[in-house]
């Protein structure tokens, strides 16, 4: 079904190692807790160096929202997360540890759980009318930068701010409306979902 999660409505809940606060933006099973969900969508701001929760089991992707970055620690390899490269990928049970460049950062988190399902991250700039299809068993479309964004579909229309997110159908199409602006697209494929369709519509970069 489809569904808006309006940001402002959130909370933000510690880490899992308790070493900061993450906003839960989505997750599934409804209610589920660090240790049983199949995928989990949430917000976080990291506001000092140190290390990252460790999930077993779990394939990460991590993009840079606002700051100026952050060094990671990948299992003893430095990646460095910035406006030039913001996504990062790395596989939950690595030992992972944060190093601010220059002051606190926010960041958008997908995790999904290998053996349950898997997960395509991609970004897409706005700037004018275009068209959206949603493909995956579930599709998360979050409003990373910009005002404000309008999905329109034959029968409904659907107002977002930054940060609000929505939950879309498979094989629901949608016109998205922005002057500008940046959606980050979480497609999410369960490994016995064999109706997925191929990525026609061209909305990862």
């Amino acid at each position: 079904m489809t569904m808006l999660i309006p940001f402002a409505g959130l909370s933000p809940v510690p880490w899992k190692n308790g070493g900061g606060s993450t906003t839960e933006i989505a997750v599934f099973p409804p209610d589920a807790g660090f240790d049983d969900f199949d995928w989990r969508i949430s917000l976080a701001t990291i506001g000092a160096d140190g290390p990252f929760s460790v999930f077993p089991g779990v394939e990460r992707t991590l993009a840079l929202i606002e700051g100026h970055g952050v060094t990671l620690s990948i299992d003893g390899e430095p990646t460095i997360v910035s406006a030039g490269e913001p996504v990062v990928a790395f596989e939950g049970e690595s030992r992972v540890t944060a190093k601010l460049n220059r002051g606190p950062t926010t960041d958008f988190n997908a995790m999904t759980r290998t053996d349950r399902c898997w997960h395509q991250f991609g970004r897409r700039r706005l700037d004018g009318p275009s068209n959206f299809v949603a493909r995956a068993a579930v599709t998360v479309l979050f409003l990373a930068e910009g005002d404000s964004l309008e999905l329109c579909s034959d029968d409904e229309r659907i107002a977002m701010v930054r940060y609000d997110a929505m939950v879309l159908d498979q094989g629901t199409t949608w016109k998205l409306e922005a002057s500008q602006g940046t959606i980050f697209i979480v497609d999410i494929h369960y490994y016995d979902d064999e109706d997925d369709l191929d990525d026609e519509d061209g909305h990862y970069e």
